[in-house]
């Protein structure tokens, strides 16, 4: 049997798609597909293992970077902490890896375990924790199903190395956003290293497989075969995804910092085309998280807001989205694991102290037909 794998002429596809996945957080994708491809150039293709392959025997780790997108662009992490620390979980568990997976599909951290499964010579999980990417640790579908972060470690670039036992996901958020910023706003990070029956249970399945469609959507690949011209390519994604396009506008005021190792701020939009007298607010916490149009709500985590560049359908992470720029705002409706009540109380809007109910996209989007029609 011909076994899938991830080739240095799939990255960009692939991280294309875990842009729009990652709801403009996540890392940026770029910087993250320049690494993987270099060291699959280097070492060879990277193995992709289905997540219902995966045996009881199999030790799985998840790797990524946690801190704010916009350090991340600046501070590229180094072949030496991603190999640290896949030693540091080694060392600390008494468990060798036997493939890798993205905590999180979106953006960077989309990348990062292909890059170090190829730098270890392992496998890839064709699979996540989240569907999208989340700003906090505990915002997983390990945690979720009741399950902890394990043995965590953050490794940063000067080579310090921290291994914690935290008691729940709240608690590794904390240690590890402390360690973070201290560690300069940017570190590696491994947590929720399960075995193969619990992986089984708890990831999502065939999100890197969803990435690169999507990739090949705003590639200008249709479904059917055909050639895609730039301003077809929003419509056929939201076509594939079931998504909804929200608004088309032009950055109007732009407020961003980094604080306590978060990329926080909001956008303004005044709305361009059929928009034209609307306008479009977003909210975001290194990802997009609340959408309000005309101040009513029109998308909310943990349903997915991507960002697009309304001539190409690029995805625009929160960390490169700039004045002036025009865009189609598409909401995506999230993974059901999310749509519980563990989900909304782990990643819904009170969570991040909005004052909003979580409503699906897709009522939403009915809602506002229906006054629009009347």
């Amino acid at each position: 049997m011909t076994r899938a794998v991830v080739t240095e002429a799939d990255i960009d596809e692939i991280a294309l798609g875990a842009a729009v996945l990652g709801t403009g957080g996540g890392g940026d994708p770029h910087v993250g597909s320049l690494m993987a491809k270099r060291l699959i150039r280097l070492h060879g293709p990277v193995a992709l293992r289905a997540v219902d392959e995966l045996t009881d025997d199999d030790f799985v780790v998840p790797i990524g970077g946690i801190g704010s997108p916009s350090v991340s662009v600046e501070r590229i992490q180094a072949e030496s902490e991603l190999l640290g620390a896949l030693d540091a979980i080694e060392r600390a568990v008494g468990r060798t890896p036997t493939a890798l997976m993205p905590i999180e599909v979106g953006g960077g951290n989309s990348m990062i375990p292909i890059a170090a499964a190829a730098l270890a010579g392992l496998p890839v999980v064709d699979g996540d924790a989240m569907g999208r990417a989340f700003p906090e640790a505990q915002m997983v579908t390990f945690h979720l199903a009741g399950y902890g972060p394990g043995t965590t470690v953050l490794v940063d670039h000067h080579g310090n190395e921290v291994v914690s036992r935290p008691v729940d996901g709240a608690w590794s958020e904390r240690l590890a956003r402390a360690v973070t910023v201290e560690m300069g706003g940017g570190a590696t990070m491994i947590d929720y290293a399960y075995g193969g029956a619990v992986v089984r249970e708890c990831a999502i399945p065939g999100t890197l497989t969803l990435a690169k469609r999507i990739g090949r959507v705003l590639r200008g690949h249709g479904s059917d075969g055909r050639a895609l011209r730039d301003d077809e390519r929003i419509a056929a994604l939201c076509a594939d995804l079931d998504a909804v396009r929200l608004f088309d506008g032009k950055v109007s005021d732009l407020q961003r910092a980094v604080e306590g190792g978060f990329t926080r701020g909001a956008a303004e939009l005044d709305g361009v085309g059929t928009d034209r007298g609307s306008s479009f607010r977003l909210d975001f916490q290194n990802e997009m998280l609340l959408g309000r149009r005309d101040g009513i709500l029109a998308a909310v985590t943990p349903d997915l807001i991507a960002v697009l560049d309304l001539a190409t359908g690029v995805p625009i992470t929160t960390e490169s989205l700039r004045y002036g720029a025009r865009v189609a705002v598409v909401g995506i409706p999230c993974d059901e694991k999310w749509r519980t009540e563990m989900g909304l109380k782990t990643a819904g809007p009170s969570h991040f102290g909005y004052d909003a109910e979580w409503v699906p996209i897709e009522h939403l989007a009915a809602r506002r037909e229906g006054e629009v029609a009347r």
